[in-house]
């Protein structure tokens, strides 16, 4: 099979949003419990419309040619034949399919204090 024309879409989660980000390749990291993404993918810079998320991630992962992404953190990876346009989801409040995993650092339920 060959795989050169393989593209991915990764979803994680990062300080509360949801990214939608394509890359060449993912795979499991040496590092425990983590997974790599490498060759990141974006659109035309030619197009007359710009997309204001898709500008973030470009800046956020500017002169990145890797990095790892926590495995609790990933939400699904879709192996795709097209690229399509990353963007960057509010991953908080109850609409929409994708919620955000109970347990995560700052996003479970406070304590009462007292004890």
């Amino acid at each position: 099979m060959n795989t050169s024309h393989t593209r991915y879409r990764i979803h994680f989660l990062n300080h509360g949003k949801v990214y939608e980000i394509y890359a060449r390749e993912v795979y499991q990291d040496d590092l425990y419990g983590f997974v790599t993404v490498e060759g990141l993918l974006f659109g035309e810079r030619s197009q007359v419309v710009v997309d204001p998320s898709e500008e973030r991630l470009r800046n956020e992962f500017e002169g990145v040619a890797r990095f790892h992404v926590p495995m609790h953190a990933l939400i699904r990876i879709d192996e795709v034949a097209a690229v399509g346009t990353p963007r960057i989801h509010d991953g908080g409040g109850d609409s929409g399919n994708v919620h955000t995993f109970p347990g995560l650092p700052g996003r479970g339920p406070t304590r009462p204090s007292g004890d």
